[in-house]
Parts: C-alpha cells; structure tokens; sequence
C-alpha cells in the first residue's frame, strides 16, 4: 500500500469521526432538514467509491474496519471524558454545552457504528460488483448507484436509531431521511467530474486497477 492510500484512509476516517460530532445538531433550509454531518459524511462515501474502484473490496473491507476501530475510540474516550466530575470552577453552561454534544454520545455512537458498517459495506460491495459485470466501464452510474444505495442503508439505520424522539420527531423522520438521502447523492453527482479525474490520476500513479473477479463478501473475512 502507497502513500496516497494512507492519505485516503487518513481522510475518510476523520470524515466518519466529525460526522459523528456534527450529527448531533440539525438545522433547515427551506422546507428540508439536515444534520451538521452532511457537510463532511458523503466525503466519506467518496473516498469509499476510490478505494473500491482502485484497489477493490479487499482494501475497502480492511478500511471500513479500521475506520470503526477508531471510531469506537473516539467515542469511548468522548464517554469517560463527558462522564467524568467537572472541575468546581467549570460553570454549568459550559458543562451544559459540552454535555450537549457529548451526552448523546452511547446512543449515536450505537447507531453510527451499525449505520456505518452496513452503509460502507452496501456502498463497497455494490461497487465492486459493478465493476466487474460492466468491464470497468460506466464509472460514474456504478459511483452514483453505490452511494444511493449505501447511505439509504446508512440513513434508514443511524437517524431513527440516534436522533429520533431525542432530537428529531418521529413525524419529520421520513422525509428527513429523504432529504439526507437525495442532497448526499445529489452531491456526488456534483463532484462527479473531480471525482473521476481522482480515481484516473490514482490508477496511474499507483498502477494498479483491481477487479474483484473472485473476491468473497463477507464483511468478517
């Protein structure tokens, strides 16, 4: 493994770990609802399309593992940390504030790390499969199909499990989703043409371009 897949295992973990950070506030535009996480979440999905597209499932599983390993850590430390006595002269707004984004920390973390798993593996996995049955051709519908069908998975999993009741109501939870859903692809089609250029510059540069011709998908392998 190069240097430029270290760089895009850097990146894709830190979008998964601020997401879960951001996730916590929604907000509007217009008549549609977000989370904070929609700035930097599909940047992970991205990133998962490269790695799958350039040096397949095999790496991607291994990413996506890696990924929740470091996440869960992260979460775990944002638990001890948030549970822990505040030191007397802390003041309650702060202590306040900070318990706002980190109180929601077991119940997110559970739903992200479920999400996660099933989003990046739906995502990697559709990939892949594309891949091979079209010959390598049709990158940009297999990246689009892969994404919709991943964060759908993601979406139907994390914000009922994380938000709802607590942050959301169960009445805005369908179109909610819908919304993620739709803005997340909607932005991959946007940075389709960088995105392109990105995995045809890697596959260069690293001379590799692998098929997933006999590649098992089990996600525990």
């Amino acid at each position: 493994m190069g240097v430029l897949f270290v760089l895009f295992a850097t990146l894709f973990t830190v979008c998964l770990v601020v997401s879960n950070l951001f996730a916590v506030k929604p907000f509007s535009v217009g008549p549609a609802s977000f989370t904070g996480a929609i700035f930097l979440f599909p940047v992970s999905y991205i990133i998962n399309d490269v790695i799958s597209e350039v040096w397949g499932f095999a790496k991607a599983r291994m990413l996506i593992w890696m990924a929740f390993l470091i996440n869960f850590f992260v979460v775990l430390v944002a638990f001890l940390v948030d549970a822990a006595p505040g030191a007397p002269w802390w003041d309650s707004a702060a202590s306040d504030g900070f318990h706002s984004v980190f109180g929601l920390a077991p119940r997110v973390a559970a739903a992200s790390f479920l999400a996660f798993l099933v989003g990046s593996f739906v995502n990697a996995s559709v990939m892949s499969k594309m891949k091979v049955k079209h010959q390598g051709r049709h990158f940009t519908l297999r990246a689009v199909m892969s994404t919709l069908f991943g964060e759908l998975s993601d979406s139907l999993i994390f914000f009922p499990i994380a938000l709802a009741g607590a942050v959301i109501p169960w009445s805005q939870m369908p179109m909610f989703v819908l919304w993620q859903v739709g803005l997340k692809t909607a932005y991959e089609l946007l940075v389709m043409p960088l995105t392109i250029r990105i995995v045809k510059w890697v596959k260069e540069y690293e001379n590799v371009d692998v098929y997933d011709v006999d590649v098992k998908y089990n996600p525990f392998k």
